[in-house]
Order: structure tokens, then sequence, then C-alpha cells
């Protein structure tokens, strides 16, 4: 049957850290005991302020019809005024905010109203799995510019000047970044900038989902530098700094025509998100930001824990990663060994290695533009961790 697929779904890469969580729980399910540190899902319970509104919106009962499509007023205007005053977008108004069902679904609406046939978008890497299948899906052609472990994995503005051609329609970046943790200074951010401006029809996607989990201090988002409002899109959400992944909660913050693009499209795809996760979100961007400070600190906590215990594994070679909860080690000193019947060829043979052999569910950093890396996620228990960690030294050490 098919014949009666389309090829955009039959050429469409399936997302790999879904595909690992996918593996690592049909294991599970057959009895054995896995450490799952492959999805970049918070181990922590949504606040219960958050919680509490959404039962309180139930009883309520005044949301259980369509919501706008754009959003509830009421949380477009928190988000804006949350951007102005904390990541100084002085800009921002309800107007310009449209909220999505997560903000993959923002990334992938922002794709489809701005790429054309052909369109390039230049993509720093490594990057978010997804962003080139979305890319690819709209019809662009992605275009990779790679950092390096050496420079903290972080490209810079004179690759992004050299990438540019007359096709090139958008640049979309992370900081701090999946899958590697690093963040963008204002320095770095500023000649970004200034390389955009030089070109006036390229549009900035700044996903900015980490910047509650920043160990560099504070974040810097572009699209408030001195004319930059126009030209950036910054998408960003609930799901990471709120732990709020399963209620489905993103948005964008964007010019008007934009703003007003993403919500026509929205309207024919999927209309408004939930509106009960919506009332959760305002709680969430308005309420007690106390328990985001705790998860923050305890991952901040958790990486120094397995950075220790990743230097003590010969062979690996990492970073100090700023943000977000993962880490992304060059693994190529395994490569062209063995060990129980498995070769290890690359890093997508690493990954299946130690999930068969050290039941330790990671991701292949080939599905992040790094083909030499693996991602580990810190996402998860002080226990979980050392015991990962620990799976992890001894079957690496059997490989020979």
């Amino acid at each position: 049957m098919n014949s009666i697929l389309s090829d955009r779904i039959i050429n469409m890469e399936e997302s790999a850290t879904l595909a690992m969580a996918k593996k690592a729980r049909e294991l599970k399910s057959q009895g054995v005991d896995i450490i799952s540190l492959s999805l970049g899902e918070p181990d922590f319970k949504t606040p219960k302020h958050i919680q509490e509104a959404a039962k309180d919106a139930i009883d309520e009962g005044k949301y259980f019809s369509y919501p706008p499509v754009a959003g509830y007023q009421d949380l477009r205007e928190a988000i804006a005024k949350k951007l102005r005053e904390e990541n100084e977008i002085a800009e921002a108004k309800a107007e310009n905010i449209v909220v999505s069902t997560g903000a993959k679904h923002s990334i992938a609406n922002v794709f489809m109203c701005m790429v054309n046939e052909g369109d390039e978008v230049v993509i720093f890497s490594p990057y978010w799995v997804s962003y080139a299948e979305i890319i690819k899906l709209a019809g662009g052609v992605p275009v990779l510019i790679e950092g390096t472990l050496e420079n903290n994995f972080k490209a810079t503005a004179a690759q992004l000047e050299a990438a540019i051609t007359p096709k090139t329609k958008a640049v979309i970046y992370s900081s701090p970044c999946n899958p590697t943790g690093s963040v963008f200074s204002k320095e770095e951010l500023e000649a970004i900038a200034e390389v955009v401006k030089k070109h006036e029809n390229i549009m900035v996607i700044a996903d900015e989902i980490y910047e509650k989990i920043n160990f560099a201090g504070r974040n810097y988002s572009i699209g408030s530098f001195p004319g930059m409002f126009d030209r950036t899109i910054t998408v960003n959400g609930f799901s990471k700094g709120y732990a709020m992944t399963g209620w489905r909660v993103g948005y964008i913050c964007a010019p008007v025509w934009m703003a007003k693009s993403v919500e026509k499209i929205q309207g024919q795809f999927t209309s408004g998100g939930t509106g009960i996760a919506q009332r959760a979100a305002l709680a969430g961007i308005s309420g007690d930001q106390t328990p985001t400070t705790e998860m923050a600190n305890a991952y901040l906590r958790r990486r120094g824990l397995v950075l220790d215990l990743l230097r003590d594994i010969p062979g690996i070679k990492t970073h100090v990663p700023e943000g977000a909860f993962y880490f992304f080690p060059d693994v190529t000193a395994f490569f062209g060994k063995s060990a129980k019947g498995h070769d290890v060829k690359d890093a997508d043979d690493l990954c299946l290695y130690l999930l068969a052999e050290a039941h330790v569910s990671l991701v292949t950093g080939t599905a992040f533009g790094a083909p030499n890396c693996i991602r580990l996620s810190y996402a998860a228990s002080d226990a979980e961790l050392v015991d990962a960690l620990g799976r992890m030294k001894k079957a690496l050490g059997e490989l020979a």
C-alpha cells in the first residue's frame, strides 16, 4: 500500500529521540531494566499551582468550547509582558503572540508560512532533530553550519555569512541548545544579528525553549537587539521550564504580519490549543516562579554529577554545557571496536550497543547533525544517573 502514501511522508525521517524512546519502552515492556536518558523530558511533576489552575478552569466550566485560534487574550498579554520584562523585547504585545500546541508546532507553523520550494534555511548545527525534517516538509533546503566540540559546538557569525545565498530565507538556532546545552553570549548573538541585518529578506527563528535552564547567567534574546524585532521570530513554551511536556503549550512572538500568517495556517490545521492547558500555562507564566528556579538548580547539580562520571570513562570527550539538561560527548574513540557480537562503526551502532548491553537508552548524534557524538539527557534522578553511567562505563570498557 506504499503507493498510496505521499512522497513527503515516505521521505521523512522518524524523530530519532522518539524512536529510541519507543525502543526503550518496548524493552521495558519485556521486563528489561532500561534506564532511559533519551527523551528531553523533565522528570519533575508539573508544579502544584499550575495543576490547581487547570482544575479550577474545569470547575469554572468556561473553557470547554473552541478557544481563540491564536490563544486566549489574557495568556497572550501575559506572554508579551514576560517578553518585555524578562527578555527586554520592548515591542512585544499580545498581537505579536500566537499560542500553539507546543514549540514544535510553533516551529512547523512558521516554516509552513515562510518557506517556498527550494528556499534555503541555515541551521546552526548540532541542531534539534526536527528542524531539518520540518524545513524539508515545507519544501525547503536545510543548510548546516557546524560548531565543534573545540568551540563548544557554537557555529559563528562568519560561518553564517559564508552560508547565505540568494535562496536563503531564514536562520534558526536554539540557545540554550538542544542537544549540546551551549548558550550563545550577547556578543555572539550581536554578531549574528549584524550579519542578518545586511540581508533584508532573511528572518531569524530563535528557539528559546530552554531559557529557564541556563547556567551561564542571563539569557539574551536576539529579538531585543536594535533593528531585530521585525526580523525575529522568538519561539518558546512551557514544556521545559515548567515541566509541562504533556500539556502541549508553546508560542511565538513575531512581527504582526507573521503572527497573522501563523494564526491563519493554525486555523486550518488545529485551531486553538487546548483551553484547560492554556489556563494552566497562564498560571505558570504569571504565578510563583520558585518551582522553576528549584528545577533549574537541580539540573545544575546533576550536571556536576554527570560531568564527573563522564570524565571517569576512558575515551569520552565532553565540554561543559551551559544550559538545558544534556551532555553531548564525542565518542569516536569507540568506533571500530566490538564486543559481544556488536560491531561499533559509528554513533548509531554505539547507542544500539549500549541499549542492548548496558540497558541505557541514549540518542545518536547523527540525528542532530553530529555523527561523532551521542546525546545523554540528565533529566533523571541521581540514582538513575549514577546507575546508568556505571553501566555505560562497564559496557564501553568491554569494547576492544
